[in-house]
């Protein structure tokens, strides 16, 4: 299913929309729709996530992130995220890296693109996914994981109406409430 995307194509438009909600950040103590998490917590998710999944790419021992992410934002987290980006985008522009690791690039594709919305919201900025991401994000990690992986991934999931745009679709299943 995710051989036929363009996994680092859809990677490097998704993080580059995500990286510029995040310079749209000016209070790291602001609330977010994650509601445990203030604007910090969540960037260093954000920043934690693309890590490991730059690690894992590498072939290096990696933890998947936990519930309390690490404090590993800078004060310039448009920086820091632009650096984990570049990072995720190098290892996997490797050849063989995107095979050898399936499904990692299009979860990780997914994960930025997801997040992005959730600064986007916290922050009152556009909110709306550049055309065609959210449904090859929806395409990528939908059904993926069971029911047990998905208590520990995502929120439960919110209903959305039969004729949901993709967007609407993504955020429902990943546990978002869509406007």
């Amino acid at each position: 299913m995710t051989m036929e995307l363009d996994l680092l194509d859809l990677y490097r438009r998704g993080s580059e929309w995500t990286g510029e909600k995040v310079a749209g950040v000016t209070d790291l103590e602001g609330p977010t729709p994650c509601s445990e998490w203030k604007m910090r917590d969540l960037l260093n998710h954000m920043l934690e996530t693309q890590r490991y999944f730059a690690n894992a790419g590498r072939g290096e021992s990696a933890s998947p992130p936990g519930p309390t992410p690490p404090d590993i934002v800078s004060d310039k987290p448009a920086d820091d995220f632009t650096q984990a980006r570049s990072d995720v985008i190098s290892v996997y522009s490797a050849d063989g890296v995107i095979e050898k690791t399936l499904p990692a690039l299009g979860i990780a594709f997914a994960d930025s693109l997801i997040h992005g919305w959730d600064v986007a919201r916290a922050t009152g900025q556009d909110a709306t996914m550049p055309d065609g991401l959210a449904q090859a994000a929806y395409t990528t990690i939908h059904g993926r994981f069971t029911d047990e992986q998905r208590q520990h991934i995502f929120a439960p999931e919110v209903p959305v109406a039969d004729d949901a745009t993709p967007q609407q679709k993504l955020l429902g299943y990943t546990g978002r409430t869509p406007d």
